[in-house]
């Protein structure tokens, strides 16, 4: 429900309601206002980011309550797909306009070419400015979507939007699939937003550095934090270690409430054991007995109501000061015999050139636990590169051998069997040990009692990568050599910090390829090859360095 009256550059839900076709509640009454600047939206994976931005660019309808749009709206949202028959100018949404204005110089002055043109005499020169912002100035108006990359049929589909000159910007997860390169032109796009509203969903915390403010999305409501997502981090730590003593004080206060109450019953039994001596002694009449009763009795009520009335409020704020206690559970499994000695030898590549990709040539020695990043463009061939060590490709020329038991989790985690339960599938992989064995570091990657018999096929995105973790990590004989593949696409932030703490515990090599900086700088990498036609040694400030210069992406 959009109402187009509305001022220039706003962006409103008023108590939005929304349920999913089977009746699952996602929003109950919620109202948001996303102010002027660049705004980052994160919350845990299934907590309803892409269903918001979907309700805010229209493309669903809520329930109840309303949307309100000032100005024009585009919306990128994350899985792109466009028709590879297409060409660009026809993606961009130019191509009227292009063919006008040939028109006109051609000499036609039908009057219908002008209205098409309208004041966009120089819709080529920013079509190109446009795409030459984003790295993409050699792919030209021509060419065909088919034949660029993915990373460069999203920069390409921003650049559409871009071109729009959209009063509010929405973008789902725009930094999914993209290279280092591609991210950097990004990241750049969305420092330089100066016109209106951008709002943008993502776990990419280079980006999310770029922004004015956080707004988090937490059990169907929003709370707001300024600055980008260090500053968010900071203002989450303050809270919480207020949150914590909020809790301790809770407790404390039950404690005292729950033994108050026991003294006050003690205190009343006493005194009612005492008058009930009393009136025998003074063999008082059954009446005045009674009335003395009575009137014990209804003290003793009112007393100990008193009392329970305080434990019950005390109950409640501590219940209250619980539920702000965020569940930051984090993977921490010991993993001793993945260790590999120092001067061991994991793997070697001998003149490598593997079936897919741009590596010709490519000489390598891995020994002992080092962490290794691969990173690159898209299509440079870092999958292929993965999937020819652990031989499930052959390699075009030369050789690939790996020297110690090793296991490999690829992007779609295609290592579960949706069938079995987490916990079959982990022994699936470790045949051999033992059910409460297994069962007991399942409870570290937090599948604890019953959740470790859930089947894979009904487990949410971070649950699902948790359990390839798992059954990657435990596996039998013990993995000496890790492989992921962009380990961290489509994870929330939370997943990706327990990702992080569980390779703390690895001792063994460790082999990633991705483009997530942060992340890669967060697990101890020692080693940075740059693949190209060759696998060059880098270091993550010469990455940062490159990306940061005039030509990066170009």
């Amino acid at each position: 429900m959009s109402q187009p009256s509305a001022p220039a550059a706003s962006l409103t839900a008023s108590a939005m309601s929304f349920r999913l076709p089977d009746g699952t509640e996602v929003f109950d009454g919620l109202s948001l206002t996303v102010p002027r600047g660049r705004t980052g939206l994160v919350g845990a994976n299934g907590s309803g980011k892409s269903t918001l931005l979907r309700l805010l660019a229209g493309g669903l309808r809520p329930s109840a309550g309303s949307v309100t749009v000032g100005g024009h709206l585009a919306y990128l949202p994350q899985n792109v797909t466009l028709d590879t028959g297409r060409r660009v100018e026809d993606a961009l949404g130019i191509t009227g306009k292009r063919a006008a204005l040939r028109a006109i110089e051609a000499g036609d002055v039908a009057g219908e070419h002008f209205e098409t043109v309208g004041d966009d005499w120089d819709v080529e020169e920013r079509a190109l400015a446009t795409l030459g912002s984003l790295g993409l100035d050699g792919i030209g108006l021509d060419r065909t979507v088919g034949e660029l990359s993915g990373g460069e049929t999203v920069l390409m589909r921003l650049a559409a939007l871009l071109l729009e000159r959209p009063d509010v910007l929405l973008l789902d997860e725009p930094t999914n699939n993209l290279d280092v390169f591609a991210r950097r032109r990004l990241y750049d796009a969305v420092a330089s937003w100066r016109s209106g509203i951008l709002l943008v969903v993502s776990h990419d915390r280079d980006l999310l550095e770029r922004v004015d403010r956080i707004i988090e999305l937490r059990d169907g409501s929003v709370s707001s934090y300024g600055g980008g997502y260090s500053a968010y981090e900071e203002a989450l730590a303050t809270q919480q270690e207020a949150a914590v003593r909020t809790l301790r004080a809770a407790e404390s206060d039950v404690r005292r409430q729950r033994r108050e109450l026991e003294e006050a019953q003690t205190k009343v039994a006493r005194r009612q054991r005492h008058n009930k001596k009393m009136d025998a002694q003074r063999r008082a009449p059954r009446i005045v007995a009674g009335a003395h009763k009575r009137s014990s009795q209804e003290a003793a009520g009112k007393l100990k109501g008193l009392h329970e009335d305080r434990l019950q409020e005390a109950r409640e704020r501590l219940d209250e000061a619980a539920d702000a206690i965020r569940d930051d559970d984090t993977i921490k499994v010991s993993l001793p015999h993945t260790a590999v000695p120092a001067g061991r030898t994991v793997f070697g590549l001998r003149g490598l050139r593997p079936r897919f990709g741009s590596l010709r040539g490519a000489d390598l020695e891995v020994r002992g636990p080092e962490r290794v990043a691969l990173i690159g463009r898209n299509g440079s061939g870092k999958t292929t590169l993965l999937r020819t060590l652990t031989g499930e490709l052959d390699p075009e020329e030369g050789e690939a051998r790996t020297f110690v038991p090793l296991r490999f989790l690829p992007q779609r985690l295609d290592v579960l069997d949706d069938g079995l339960s987490v916990a079959a599938n982990v022994a699936r992989l470790a045949p051999g040990v033992a059910d409460n064995q297994i069962r007991s570091q399942l409870a570290r990657f937090l599948f604890k009692g019953r959740r470790a018999e859930q089947l894979a096929g009904t487990l949410s995105g971070g649950e699902r990568f948790r359990a390839a973790l798992a059954a990657v990590m435990l596996a039998a004989p013990a993995p000496q050599l890790l492989l992921l593949d962009e380990p961290t696409n489509n994870l929330d932030l939370a997943s990706v910090h327990r990702l992080t703490g569980a390779l703390e515990s690895y001792e063994g090599a460790l082999v990633i390829a991705g483009h997530d900086l942060a992340f890669l700088e967060s697990v101890g990498i020692t080693r940075w090859l740059f693949v190209g036609e060759e696998l060059t040694e880098t270091t993550a400030e010469e990455v940062r360095e490159l990306l940061a210069s005039p030509a990066a992406g170009g």
